[in-house]
């Protein structure tokens, strides 16, 4: 066991328990843009179903909602993306630890084709981006009777 925290780079036994602590179990890389480097990439996003719409939660901490923009390409993906700036340094300041990521960011999503696209709302509150994206509404299959000839 102790061989398997090497294989994935230094991280803690913790992040082993997480699944969606690596990239490799994003089922979204393919839709990341490759240039992507920022800490920032990583922003944690929440998709859940509803009945009536996917919701997409997405944490952006200290962002304003003029900083972050929520876009359809292609007509079927949900794009998510803005830019934290690097705080301003002043020369008789002394850093002790940076931790707070900076940069851009992008998360991208295909949307399943039963969604309303033209219906998309998007809202923030407390550094929380929230998506809602309505679903057509799918008709039940009704039960016709055949009248028997005869």
């Amino acid at each position: 066991m102790a061989m398997i925290p090497s294989l994935f780079g230094n991280r803690s036994n913790n992040s082993l328990l997480d699944p969606f602590s690596f990239d490799i179990w994003d089922p979204f890389m393919d839709f990341r843009f490759p240039q992507e480097t920022s800490a920032l990439v990583k922003t944690r996003v929440d998709w859940k179903e509803t009945p009536e719409a996917h919701v997409f939660k997405a944490d952006l901490p200290g962002l304003k909602k003029e900083e972050v923009k929520v876009e359809i390409e292609n007509g079927s993906v949900l794009q998510i993306s803005g830019e934290r700036n690097v705080e301003k340094e002043d020369k008789n300041d002394t850093w002790h630890r940076v931790e707070r990521s900076s940069g851009k960011f992008s998360r991208r999503f295909r949307l399943p084709e039963n969604v309303k696209k033209d219906q998309i709302k998007a809202s923030m509150e407390n550094g929380v981006l929230t998506v809602t994206v309505p679903k057509v509404e799918m008709k039940k299959p009704g039960v016709k009777a055949i009248e028997i000839s005869g």
